[in-house]
């Protein structure tokens, strides 16, 4: 009777203890549930475009952030350099898009300069904070750390590419949670839409300290000159990622003249990482003030104008 007692008494004790540890661990790891991702605005190019407004976002980008389980919050290029502090201390990561428009010396690389050196530095203090970069957008996470552009000739213009996966690939974050196959797939298979002409080469890459110390290359590819430039990179210390290529085009672009990748596995690719960038927000527990100055700040608050007839968007916010 007493060895019965004994071993109910000692379930009960293991029962409470790994229910303490549990509950220790899930405060640990607390997430917010309810990100929200920045999407810095562009200028506007395209002669076809400018009757619509100076600035721009296409609409996939924003359903791309909207599929991985976060809102938008649209970032304007006129702001003040306190109304950027303000916003970051509102959203939970940044996504700087592809496009157009000068690295250095326009709008899109000035207001991206304050909200990078706002995330190193809330970083650095333990406040985390991701940024992500597409196609332009990663170019220009090299020039911020490289403090001058490097690019070179790389063009791979409407080229769907397997990617060259780099030994780095086994221990990165970006690909941690992928299924064995959907790696197989895109090592071997063209599920990366790539639009672009210039990049970093890995000539350049390796020869520049700054770069090769602060980030690690996960992927490369051959461009249609022979140059093999950098597709993915992550940074080592920072929450900060970088695609050549363009994973919104898998699930939310459909111009029948382009080769947007559209297989299973490409839109598994698509789906897996709008997931895990947005898991990296869930990390930040920025927020806004308030609820009305967080419903004001949404993309709902804006419509998109159809331009499926003009680009190769289906639709695009004009600001």
């Amino acid at each position: 009777m007493f060895r019965e007692w004994f071993a109910a008494y000692v379930f009960l004790l293991l029962v409470r203890h790994y229910t303490d540890a549990m509950s220790s661990e899930r405060h640990h790891e607390a997430i917010n549930n309810r990100p929200i991702i920045g999407i810095l605005a562009q200028e506007v190019v395209d002669d076809v475009m400018k009757p619509f407004g100076k600035t721009y976002i296409p609409d996939s980008y924003v359903k791309y952030i909207e599929s991985g389980g976060s809102r938008v919050v649209p970032i304007r290029l006129t702001l003040t350099a306190t109304e950027y502090e303000k916003i970051f201390r509102s959203i939970n990561g940044l996504l700087l898009i592809g496009g157009s428009t000068d690295l250095e010396t326009s709008d899109f690389a000035r207001v991206s300069k304050i909200f990078y050196h706002l995330a190193v530095k809330a970083n650095d203090g333990g406040d985390y904070f991701p940024i992500w970069g597409t196609c332009l957008g990663m170019q220009l996470l090299t020039v911020l750390v490289a403090g001058e552009n490097l690019l070179s000739p790389t063009p791979a213009e409407n080229i769907p590419l397997p990617l060259n996966l780099t030994p780095d690939v086994h221990s990165c974050r970006m690909f941690k949670g992928f299924p064995s196959e959907v790696m197989t797939a895109l090592s071997r298979e063209p599920l990366t839409g790539n639009f672009h002409k210039f990049g970093i080469t890995n000539e350049t890459f390796a020869g520049n300290e700054k770069l090769h110390t602060f980030y690690t290359v996960l992927s490369t590819n051959v461009a249609e000159n022979g140059a093999t430039f950098i597709s993915t990179m992550e940074a080592k210390n920072y929450p900060f990622y970088g695609v050549q290529w363009h994973p919104e085009v898998n699930r939310f672009q459909w111009a029948p003249d382009v080769q947007f990748p559209h297989s299973p596995y490409a839109v598994r690719v698509s789906s897996l990482l709008a997931e895990f960038y947005i898991d990296e927000g869930r990390r930040s527990f920025h927020s806004y003030d308030t609820p009305d100055e967080e419903a004001s700040s949404l993309i709902y608050n804006y419509q998109p104008v159809y331009a499926g007839n003009l680009t190769r968007y289906e639709q695009i916010y004009f600001f």
